[in-house]
C-alpha cells in the first residue's frame, strides 16, 4: 500500500494499485501550479485510491476547460490533477508520496519552449507534447 500526504499532514491518502507512466511535465501550467521547472506525475486508478484524512481540505481549481488541479487548502501542496473526460484517473503528484518506491519517470513532456533555467540534465526521452500513446 502506497501512502502519501500534503506538507502539513492534513490530507493523507492510500493507494493500492500500480503507477501508470510517470512523466516530468514542463508545460507552463505545470510550472505555474508547482512554482518550479516541472511536475513529476503518475496516473493512478481512482478506484484503488482513497483519502484517509483531510478530504475536506482539498480544493480543486479549473485550470483549463475540463481539467482540475487539486491542492491542500491549508498548506497549498499540489496533490493531483484530473480530467472530466477520464474520471477514473487521477494524475498524482509524486512529491506527495511518502512510501519509498522504485518507480521512476519515463519521459519529459511539453519540452518545447521551456526557459533556459529549466534545463533538462538527464537522458530520458523528450517530447514536445504528450508522450506517445497517451490519450
Amino acid at each position: 500500500m502506497i501512502k502519501g500526504s500534503c506538507m502539513c499532514g492534513g490530507v493523507q491518502y492510500e493507494y493500492g494499485g500500480n503507477f501508470g507512466t510517470i512523466t516530468v511535465c514542463h508545460c507552463s501550467d505545470c510550472r505555474k501550479a508547482q512554482g518550479t521547472s516541472a511536475v513529476v506525475a503518475a496516473p493512478v486508478d481512482r478506484k484503488q485510491f482513497q483519502w484517509v484524512q483531510g478530504e475536506e481540505l482539498i480544493t480543486e481549481y479549473a485550470s483549463s476547460p475540463g481539467k482540475k488541479r487539486a491542492f491542500c487548502s491549508r498548506c497549498g501542496s499540489p496533490l493531483y490533477s484530473r480530467r472530466d473526460d477520464t474520471p477514473e484517473v487521477l494524475r498524482l503528484r509524486m512529491g506527495t508520496v511518502d512510501t519509498p518506491t522504485e518507480a521512476t519517470p519515463a519521459a519529459h513532456i511539453f519540452t518545447s519552449g521551456i526557459p533556459p533555467w529549466a534545463a533538462i540534465n538527464d537522458t530520458l526521452p523528450q517530447y514536445d507534447t504528450h508522450e506517445p500513446g497517451r490519450r
